[in-house]
């Protein structure tokens, strides 16, 4: 007569389980394509604040690229950072004369860029500046020609 354990016999079960649960069929999963292509995960919340410092009271806008929508000039900035693949900081700067007035603000970003998180705070000497280095992306007062 041969004597089974409890034991063996549940850690059998628990193998052929594990076995079984291999060969149960995957729910087919959608392509992402290329990396860089998606653009439905690209989005960013931008402010620009009087100051030196960041206070968070300064009301943001929500910039999404497919399409350009939640900014005055959308179509703009997302073509810039589209140009410097999200980085803010790679956007060319413009050649404008910018006067000499201290007046700081404290532009901020923060979201994602095709997938890809983005955090972004830089305090400028004045607005002049800001829009200088960051192109049209902390335009937020209104329509502007280009």
């Amino acid at each position: 007569m041969t004597y089974t354990s409890l034991k063996a016999v549940r850690g059998a079960l628990l193998v052929a389980t594990a076995f079984l649960a291999c060969l149960a069929p995957v729910p087919a999963q959608a392509d992402p394509g290329p990396r860089g292509t998606d653009t439905s995960d690209t989005w960013l919340v931008l402010g620009v604040e009087q100051g030196e410092t960041r206070t968070g009271t300064a009301p943001g806008s929500l910039l999404r690229c497919d399409p350009p929508q939640g900014h005055p000039r959308a179509a703009d900035a997302c073509a810039e950072l589209a140009a410097a693949d999200g980085r803010i900081t790679a956007i060319p700067a413009r050649d404008t004369y910018c006067p000499m007035v201290y007046a700081p603000v404290t532009a901020h970003a923060h979201g994602q860029w095709r997938g890809q998180p983005v955090e972004y705070t830089e305090t400028f000497s004045n607005r002049c500046v800001m829009e200088a280095r960051t192109g049209s992306v902390f335009a937020l007062d209104g329509p502007q020609p280009s």
